[in-house]
């Protein structure tokens, strides 16, 4: 699974809830809009986490897989409405 350069990675592998949403919520305030944030998860809670996060927070979960009890998550954030 490789990163593409301009994808930042946060590895919250071994956290349970709620610190992969929260640590992932706070990656994200630090990167422009329409940046990508790949997640990496061990929380079996953290798909029905990051869905609800995203639902509720108007970010996309742009892709999401699981392989061998590791949980990938691809986050892009979210247009800034005071923006325009």
């Amino acid at each position: 699974m490789s990163t593409p350069p301009s994808e930042p990675l946060l590895d919250v592998c071994g956290l349970n809830c709620p610190m992969p949403v929260l640590k992932a919520n706070r990656a994200l305030k630090t990167l422009p809009a329409g940046t990508r944030l790949r997640v990496l998860a061990t929380d079996p809670a953290s798909v029905a986490d990051f869905q609800a996060f995203c639902r509720e927070t108007g970010h996309a979960l742009v892709a999401f897989s699981e392989s061998s009890g590791k949980f990938s998550f691809v986050i892009r954030k979210r247009e800034d409405p005071s923006q325009g």
